[in-house]
């Protein structure tokens, strides 16, 4: 079969599954850390975020391999009728944001159910995907400085950024009591925000073109994230102990 008859298979399978995922992913922010409700449905939404981040990179992958046919509905419009920029947007970028949304939800499960266990954070699965999400992310600032197109850089940001962190954590060799929930809560949520941010900005290509490279409408799902990761992480931490004078 070829690249465009497959497209649409991975298109359905990824407004399914992405749907699902844009609902369940209230029910743990908006529920009882650790209740049994919010184990329940944050499984739902890991399983879900899995199936659209694969779907996500299938669909990437035949862009990249025939961008005009998968997508003819682009055949006039202004910006995206160029074959080369359909492969930067819906190909390159894509593919960054699919492994960024894998890469996030895989190791947001992870931290959640090793805990303190932390030797066991560093399995190879969770090591590769911080490596293949640093290549995505290089790939995206080349392409986005080839093709004059500086959103592509700011996958860039957001990969490294997110790759990083992770780093720092999965190798910190004596972590805090509750450094797995915060990172889990930062994972979990950042995956949020990616599939949020594919929703509104692939979205608006068809509904309002003139939008869908704007800058505004890419930040809009991560300010509400970082407030979102900000809050539950300050609830997570423990209180600081003010100090005593007289103990001096």
């Amino acid at each position: 079969m070829s690249a465009a008859s497959l497209f649409p298979v991975f298109v359905a399978a990824h407004i399914v599954t992405g749907t699902v995922g844009l609902v369940a992913f209230w029910g743990p922010v908006a529920l009882g850390k650790g209740t049994p409700l919010h184990r329940r449905i944050g499984k739902v939404f890991v399983i879900a975020l899995l199936l659209t981040g694969i779907s996500a990179l299938l669909m990437s992958l035949c862009t990249l391999v025939a961008p005009q046919a998968t997508h003819p509905q682009l055949a006039t419009h202004p910006v995206f009728s160029d074959p080369e920029m359909i492969r930067a947007v819906f190909g390159w970028l894509m593919l960054g944001l699919a492994l960024l949304t894998l890469n996030l939800v895989w190791y947001g499960w992870q931290s959640a159910r090793n805990k303190r266990a932390h030797a066991l954070n560093m399995e190879w699965r969770t090591l590769l995907l911080q490596a293949v999400t640093f290549l995505a992310g290089l790939n995206c600032a080349w392409q986005g400085l080839r093709i004059g197109q500086p959103l592509l850089l700011g996958m860039t940001a957001i990969g490294w950024a997110t790759v990083g962190t992770n780093l720092w954590f999965l190798y910190k060799r004596q972590p805090g009591p509750v450094d797995w929930l915060k990172e889990h809560i930062k994972a979990l949520v950042g995956a949020g925000i990616s599939v949020y941010t594919a929703f509104m900005a692939f979205g608006a290509v068809h509904t309002f073109p003139a939008l869908a490279l704007h800058p505004v409408l890419w930040a809009i799902p991560l300010t509400v994230g970082l407030i979102l990761i900000l809050y539950h992480q300050a609830r997570v931490s423990p209180p600081r102990r003010r100090s005593d004078p007289r103990s001096a």
